[in-house]
């Protein structure tokens, strides 16, 4: 058997559309098992034996039309038996038509309910802690009937020279390993989606307050200014407990980095769902225009815990659009003060910290 999976977005959604891979490599280990991404996602599969190989939407495939049709020519002379669409946009859409198979499996929309042979309706209320988007990629394994029982939880594999590196890198700054390690995601992937940098760097402070730990902060090149802000608006007494400069080169280095810390806590995003993957406590604030309960996986109220700014003002919210809150990010933002934050940190860290 052949299957082929696509799921060409960003590092959160290729993580968790990895439980498809797993599951289908449970039920049938034999079968190949592809999986379509962006390059820029490739570093959380690796060492992920699910997968047989990777097919790599490339730019080069939106900009030049006898590239994308090479690329759907290799797709067809696989003869794929099953293809499943965790995407479901234009370019996906093309690669199905192309790929020949007998099955192919998406959410159900009305503009391409002629492309699949099974199309499924996305769940709109979870009925377990795992979040919708987890139950929204387990339901597109339902037309297969595979008759096991299935693994919700998406995994990052870390190779031991990769642990090595770690341990070499904290001990070249003289970390204390016998203090927890405390990784902070400072700052978003944009505006919309950074906690406001004067609150955060009060959050930090809060951190550093409640035990003799270590702290990390997770931020890219990029971003190092807006970092320093956080950094230098903190107090002497949580300078002190903090290392800057730690801080991994590429994706696989981060992933190492955090391998090695004993639970994170900030801005929603990829940091925070590859901390997932490795099994590590999560503290995460939403940003005002993402709807948490979609993102929202394995909340315990002790593990895993995420707040949004609706928990606490939801009169902030109504009757507006996506759109609206986008546009109103910002000031919203300013509405999610700290003493709304802290009664749940408090607790969240004298569990994971005692």
């Amino acid at each position: 058997m052949k299957i082929l999976v696509i799921q060409q977005k960003m590092i959160g959604d290729v993580l968790v559309s990895t439980i498809l891979c797993d599951n289908l490599r449970k039920k049938y280990p034999n079968a190949q098992i592809d999986y379509m991404v962006y390059q820029s996602t490739v570093a959380v599969l690796n060492g992920n034996t699910s997968i047989d190989n990777l097919i790599l939407f490339e730019e080069k495939h939106r900009s030049n039309k006898w590239e994308l049709f090479k690329l759907l020519l290799s797709i067809r002379k696989e003869k794929y038996d099953v293809v499943i669409d965790a995407y479901s946009k234009l370019e996906s859409w093309l690669v199905v038509v192309f790929s020949g198979a007998k099955m192919k499996i998406s959410f159900k929309k009305k503009v391409i309910r002629y492309i699949y042979t099974d199309t499924i309706e996305r769940p709109r209320i979870s009925a377990t802690n795992y979040g919708l988007i987890i139950d929204e990629r387990l339901a597109l394994l339902e037309p297969l009937h595979l008759n096991i029982t299935l693994d919700p939880f998406p995994k990052i594999y870390v190779s031991t020279e990769e642990q090595n590196f770690a341990e070499r890198l904290f001990k070249e700054h003289e970390i204390d390993r016998s203090k927890k390690m405390v990784m902070i995601s400072i700052i978003g992937s944009d505006k919309n989606k950074t906690y406001p940098l004067e609150y955060m760097s009060k959050l930090v402070d809060l951190i550093a307050d409640t035990g003799d730990v270590n702290i990390l902060f997770n931020y890219i090149p990029s971003q190092i200014n807006e970092a320093k802000k956080v950094f230098e608006n903190c107090k002497s007494t949580t300078q002190n407990k903090i290392y800057f400069s730690v801080l991994g080169k590429n994706l696989r280095e981060f992933i190492a980095i955090m391998n090695k810390c004993d639970l994170i806590i900030g801005n929603d995003g990829g940091a925070i769902n590859m901390a997932k993957a490795l099994k590590k406590p999560c503290y995460i604030i939403f940003s005002p225009f993402i709807d948490k309960k979609g993102w929202a996986t394995f909340e315990d109220g002790i593990n895993n815990i995420s707040i949004h700014l609706s928990d606490f003002k939801p009169e902030l919210f109504k009757n507006k659009s996506y759109k609206t809150l986008i546009n109103e990010s910002s000031s919203l933002y300013q509405e999610f003060t700290l003493d709304l934050i802290e009664p749940s940190l408090t607790t969240f860290l004298e569990n994971q910290l005692k």
